[in-house]
């Protein structure tokens, strides 16, 4: 490995020591931490997870809410050259006990408090002979005690920047989830390019008050984090406790969602918390009139195209230049191409499958060879999901890739037809199937539901689709019924297959064509 040109998440951390040792790195109820305090912390547990076994590739799980202990033991692990991985609290036992078989962790943070109940059947489920610590627990067996027994000293261990160190479960696909490995130079040039577009810098305050199992919220911890600023923790999005946070830590930045913003707002109505600290889009009048407008390109033109397995985003609508794309131009250190199923590049205005490279982008999945290497197909990451290059180079998300349909020579996406339907003011939901047809091998059919009180018919909604898109994408024939039947929040293409005589998908056998 090549020392002189590398550094990891864990360097990062060894600097802020010498550079900003002052600065406040962490704030998590009553504990305030600063970069020395941090490091010297990280260290100590470096130590701990390696007497508990822990080494370069090793897993370890965190089972709990936010705290300041998320970003200590990714560190920790990034230090060791393991990999840390955030599960989603909320889950079940049964979906906890599955993450906990399916990553095999050495070692496993829990907390008791709300979840523990949930963490307590998981680990008894647990046959892997994992360590396991509960974070918030005071005493001998707690996570500061775990702390006690290392010592303040940099570890020998030499870590290798592309190797992964961040897990984090994503969508599942072939029926269960996976863990998107995530690589130290990944992360950091993602942080990189997301303080850049958020103006995130030294002085920036960050309320980490969105999920940290979601790449989402970590992609502006690790900006924070690698500019030195400073990240405050709080275990869920309670609107008071979040107004209180930000007047007393003069917080700059949130993950905060519309709803939390009018319960924010709610709590505050009588101006008792002063939060002009936080730059934020422009929201209801309410929300306006007590926080600062976010100019940053960001705050601008926020949002773009992404998904856990890119790193977060990889691309950005504030890197539109007044694009006509919905979703912008790729991050500066990645390619994105749009590809047919035979993986030609398709051109501008077709809707292909969006594929990308760079450093930002996934390892693979942890235990999942097969569905790795699919993903990495000819080199590039398929992101199972649609796209299309507009005229002037930008980008627009679709929709996700579900079944092809074929009519004569032609690809169509249902995910397409879907988006365009829904355009339509009488639309309130539908799904795209292929019905097999001799002349044409599929013809494209819709199944509508219509909004209460409002009226279209087949020939409308037809033409509707015709004007907006390619003709051969229209649909032959709509289906009107009450509802989609689903599997969860998925539609069930299977059952309007069998209700409506769907079938004869591109690799089915038996295809006519």
């Amino acid at each position: 490995m090549d020392l002189l040109h590398s550094i990891t998440l864990g360097d990062v951390l060894t600097e802020h020591r010498r550079g900003n040792p002052v600065q406040t790195a962490l704030v998590c109820g009553d504990l305030r931490i600063s970069y020395a305090a941090m490091d010297a912390r990280v260290n100590r547990l470096t130590a701990a997870l390696a007497a508990r076994g822990v080494g370069a590739g090793d897993r370890v799980l965190w089972l709990g809410q936010n705290c300041h202990r998320v970003l200590e033991t990714l560190l920790a692990a990034a230090k060791l050259g393991a990999v840390f991985c955030p599960a989603n609290w909320r889950q079940t036992a049964d979906e906890l006990a599955f993450v906990i078989g399916d990553l095999s962790p050495r070692v496993v943070l829990w907390q008791e408090r709300e979840i523990g109940a949930a963490a307590k059947a998981a680990h008894a489920r647990d046959s892997g002979g994992a360590v396991w610590i509960q974070h918030d627990a005071e005493g001998k067996d707690g996570y500061e005690s775990l702390l006690a027994t290392g010592r303040d000293e940099a570890p020998p261990e030499v870590v290798e920047p592309a190797s992964a160190v961040l897990a984090m479960y994503t969508a599942a696909f072939s029926g269960r989830p996976g863990a998107a490995l995530l690589s130290h130079t990944g992360l950091l040039l993602q942080a990189l390019v997301i303080s850049k577009i958020q103006d995130v810098g030294r002085d920036y305050v960050y309320l980490n008050c969105g999920p940290l199992f979601h790449i989402a919220t970590f992609m502006t911890t690790l900006a924070t984090f690698v500019w030195g600023g400073t990240n405050v923790f709080t275990p869920r999005a309670d609107a008071e406790e979040l107004c209180r946070l930000i007047a007393a830590e003069r917080c700059t930045g949130a993950f905060v969602m519309g709803p939390t913003m009018q319960q924010m707002a709610d709590a505050n109505r009588d101006g008792r918390f002063d939060l002009t600290s936080l730059r934020s889009f422009r929201a209801a009048p309410a929300w306006n009139a007590m926080t600062s407008e976010d100019t940053s390109p960001w705050g601008r033109r926020p949002g773009g195209y992404g998904q856990t397995e890119v790193g977060g985003l990889l691309t950005l609508a504030a890197l539109g230049l007044g694009a006509t794309g919905s979703h912008g131009r790729a991050l500066p250190v990645t390619q994105v191409r749009i590809l047919d199923p035979d993986e030609r590049e398709v051109p501008a205005g077709e809707v292909g499958e969006i594929v990308a490279r760079g450093p930002t982008l996934m390892h693979g999945y942890h235990a999942r060879p097969e569905e790795s290497v699919r993903r990495r197909a000819g080199d590039w990451h398929h992101t199972n999901d649609l796209g299309r290059r507009e005229p002037d180079g930008s980008l627009s998300f679709v929709g996700p890739k579900t079944r092809l349909l074929k009519s004569a020579a032609e690809n169509i996406y249902p995910a397409e037809v879907e988006g365009c339907l829904r355009q339509h003011p009488a639309v309130l939901d539908c799904a795209i199937i292929g019905r097999p047809d001799r002349e044409w091998g599929q013809r494209v059919v819709a199944i509508v539901v219509r909004k209460p009180g409002k009226d279209a018919s087949a020939e409308e909604l037809v033409e509707h689709c015709r004007e907006r898109i390619a003709s051969y994408k229209k649909p032959r024939a709509v289906e009107f019924v009450d509802q989609l039947p689903r599997r969860g929040f998925a539609v069930d293409y299977e059952a309007l297959d069998v209700q409506f005589g769907g079938g004869g998908y591109p690799g089915e056998p038996g295809r006519r064509g």
